[in-house]
Order: structure tokens, then sequence, then C-alpha cells
């Protein structure tokens, strides 16, 4: 497999760099609404390597561990990097910034087919993939309806880590959306950006447990059902990125999210479409990179 021989070649500070970057942006995914981790780690090649180690951790250990430590920085750094900004930046330009990652999707979707294609498809697969993305936007649209509050606690910073660890594991999910909709997520990233380790170390401990019960299962159904989960992923890539829109671009485009912004709505609507062009443009030139160097 590619992604073996990579963990497996002579390590060099470029490609150390490069998997760092991948962690950065697999770590803004996790917390940023509308977007997975998980896909993300799926565009940038890191989940299939990642659930193949988690899965039978004790095959070549010390090689997973030296490839996996840049992308666990970078994932650390990612979280709490954008944290910092995320109530500012997301309070104020929600539209655009949301653009920008939609775009950052956009530009390796092609990479994310071609994977999905690797074995060939049929009319099965093409049928999971549109399946797949319809039920995911019909979930998140009526979602977005359905907020719930919870109180924040031991317990459900602990769910909280849970569920932006299945995040991982599951392309496609947005454990973000999820903990809006709880009244979770602000609370969240306020305290990971205060480093309070009342927050951190119960959503550590719900991530880990949630990634080590269930990556062995997603591990096993990739095994055997390689082309129709990854047209899965597809799907759900697709379907929650169009649901973005409804969602969260789209609310924050109107009269009181123009306020909030203090943009006019043409203004926005540029911002927004400036953003989502060079998102796309820059994850273009980087899934560039990661091919070069991953032949």
């Amino acid at each position: 497999m590619k992604e073996n021989n990579a963990i497996l070649e002579k390590d060099n500070p470029t490609k150390w760099l490069i998997r760092m970057l991948k962690g950065i942006a697999v770590g803004i995914g996790a917390i940023l609404p509308g977007l997975s981790g998980g896909v993300l780690a799926v565009i940038f090649n890191v989940y299939d390597p990642l659930l193949k180690f988690l899965g039978n951790i004790r095959k070549n250990f010390m090689a997973n561990v030296r490839y996996f430590i840049p992308i666990g920085i970078g994932g650390v750094v990612g979280v709490v990097v954008f944290s910092v900004f995320v109530e500012k930046a997301f309070g104020q330009y929600a539209a655009q910034f949301t653009c920008l990652f939609i775009g950052f999707v956009a530009g390796t979707f092609p990479s994310l087919f071609r994977t999905a294609g690797k074995e060939g498809r049929n009319t099965g697969d093409w049928s999971v993939l549109v399946i797949s993305a319809i039920a995911i936007f019909l979930v998140m649209l009526m979602g977005s309806a359905s907020l719930t509050q919870i109180e924040p606690s031991f317990l459900a910073w602990i769910f909280s880590g849970a569920m932006v660890g299945l995040g991982m594991i599951v392309p496609g999910m947005s454990p973000s959306n999820f903990l809006i909709y709880f009244g979770l997520y602000d609370k969240m990233a306020a305290g990971i950006s205060a480093f309070d380790f009342s927050v951190i170390i119960p959503l550590a401990i719900g991530l880990v447990a949630c990634v080590l019960l269930f990556a062995k299962l997603v591990n096993w159904l990739f095994g055997r059902y390689y082309s129709k989960m990854y047209h899965f992923i597809l799907g759900m890539v697709v379907g929650s990125s169009v649901a973005i829109f409804p969602t969260t671009v789209f609310p924050s485009l109107t009269t009181e999210g123009l306020a909030n912004s203090g943009l006019s709505f043409p203004m926005a609507i540029i911002f927004s479409i400036v953003m989502f062009i060079l998102g796309t443009i820059f994850s273009f030139w980087f899934s560039r990179i990661e091919d070069k160097y991953s032949k």
C-alpha cells in the first residue's frame, strides 16, 4: 500500500514539515463548524495510514510513531491556534471564513475522487455516493433547527471529545455543528484557548477513547468494502459541503449577520467569493505538493 510504504521510507525535513501542515489542517477541521477533521485527513492521505496503525498498533510501531509525531504536533497547533481567534473571526466574518474552508475542501476534491475510484466504480458505488450525499445534507439541514443547551461539565466535555473523535474516524461528520447545537462549541473553544485543563483533559479522554474503540471497526470496513466506503466518504464530503451554505453561510448574509460583520451585502458576497477562490487555489497547490512527495 502506498501509505504504508510512505511510513517506512526514509524521512526528511520537507516531508516532516508537510505532515505537520497536514496535522494543522486536520486540527482546524476537527473544530471548524461545518467541516470534519476526518474529511481533511482523507484528503491529505492521513486517514488510511492512521486507521491501519490503530487497527494493528504493534505492527511497525516505532515507524508509525515517528510518522505521526509531526501530524500530532500540527493537530494540537491547529486546534489551539484556531480556538484563539475562532470567536472573533467566525463571529464577525462567519460566512467569509467558512467559504475559505469550503474552498479548501473543493481544491482537493479531485484528489479524493481519484482515491475513491482507485479500485474502479460501479453502479452500486455511484448509488452509495448519491444516497450518502443527500442523507448528510438533510441531516445537517434539519439538525440546524434543533438547538439544545447542555450545561458544561466533566461528562459533557468527555461527550464533546468523543464527538470530535467520531468526526476524525467517520469522515464527513462535522462534530462542531452538533456542539454548536448543544451550546458547547464556543465554551469549548474558549476553554482550549485559555488552556483550561478542566476542559482540555476530559476532551482528550473522550477523543482518545472514541478513536481507540471504533478505529478497528472502521479499518475492517475499509479492508472489506474499500470502494463502497470511499464513495460513502465522497458523498459525505459533497453533502456536508453543500449543507454548509444554508446552515452557516446564508444566515451570515442576512440583515442581522451583515450588521455584525460591518459589511454591505455586495462586499460580503465579494469577500466570500474571494475567500473561496483563495482556499481552492491553496488546497489544490498543497495537494499537488502532497502527490509529489507521496510517490
